[in-house]
């Protein structure tokens, strides 16, 4: 089941290894209000596991987490 969110922002991490996609994302959502969205694009498999204890750490929401072509797309909610 796939939702529609608005993206705010995207950002393009592809390429990059970890940590360096999480990084760029939470100096990302640092720059964000609350309730927009980030889109994450990310090519390192690391970046799953990453992403997903980011969001429980942080008490923002990854609100999708799926494989998009050659890597993987995040959306994280900013709290």
């Amino acid at each position: 089941m796939s939702h529609n969110y608005v993206i705010d922002v995207s950002l393009d991490a592809n390429g990059l290894d970890c940590p360096l996609p999480l990084l760029k994302a939470k100096q990302q959502l640092n720059r964000m209000s609350s309730g927009e969205v980030l889109e994450v694009l990310a090519t390192d498999p690391g970046s799953q596991r990453d992403f997903a204890v980011f969001a429980r750490q942080s008490g923002n929401v990854l609100l999708s987490s799926e494989e998009a072509g050659e890597g993987f797309r995040y959306l994280i909610e900013k709290k």
